[in-house]
């Protein structure tokens, strides 16, 4: 369990840092876009109210957007603590955790998700923008998914 709360943690404050910078060091909301390497990395401000992809934008969802998100944590902290975990899960769990912690705080915030990351390639122009948060949450769900714990701990030996 301390593995999961270490990269929780971890990522949370890498993904509130960036977003501290990207506020008040770079001043983004201020200047709109600042190219990087582009098209391959743009940072573009963006003030996501919605979920992915800036659904549910137009209502006024932020504190259920809030709400659903601690409880999806929450139960996934649970799940953590009673299933038997392999490293994998773990880091995956974590990474999810802690995106979603930081994407709440950004909620309670600033009542808006801030959003800087613009990525194109390849004569595709992508007009989203996502932060470190949204990619933790995207990579641990979908290891979760793929690397469901298998009834066996790591630190349980083999299973015969």
């Amino acid at each position: 369990m301390a593995r999961v709360i270490y990269i929780s943690v971890l990522v949370f404050l890498v993904d509130q840092a960036s977003k501290y910078w990207i506020l008040n060091g770079l001043r983004l909301q201020d200047i709109g876009i600042y190219e990087v390497f582009p098209p391959f990395l743009v940072f573009k401000m963006a003030w996501n109210q919605g979920v992915n992809f800036g659904l549910l934008a137009g209502f006024d969802a932020r504190w259920i957007l809030v709400g659903v998100s601690l409880a999806i944590v929450l139960g996934i902290f649970i799940w953590v603590s009673r299933a038997p975990m392999n490293s994998l899960s773990k880091l995956c769990a974590g990474l999810l955790i802690g995106g979603a912690l930081g994407n709440v705080i950004d909620r309670v915030l600033y009542g808006a998700v801030v959003d800087f990351l613009n990525m194109s390639c390849c004569g595709v122009s992508n007009p989203f923008a996502f932060n470190i948060a949204d990619v933790a949450i995207f990579v641990g769900a979908l290891g979760l998914v793929f690397f469901a714990p298998s009834g066996q701990s790591d630190d349980d030996g083999p299973v015969l």
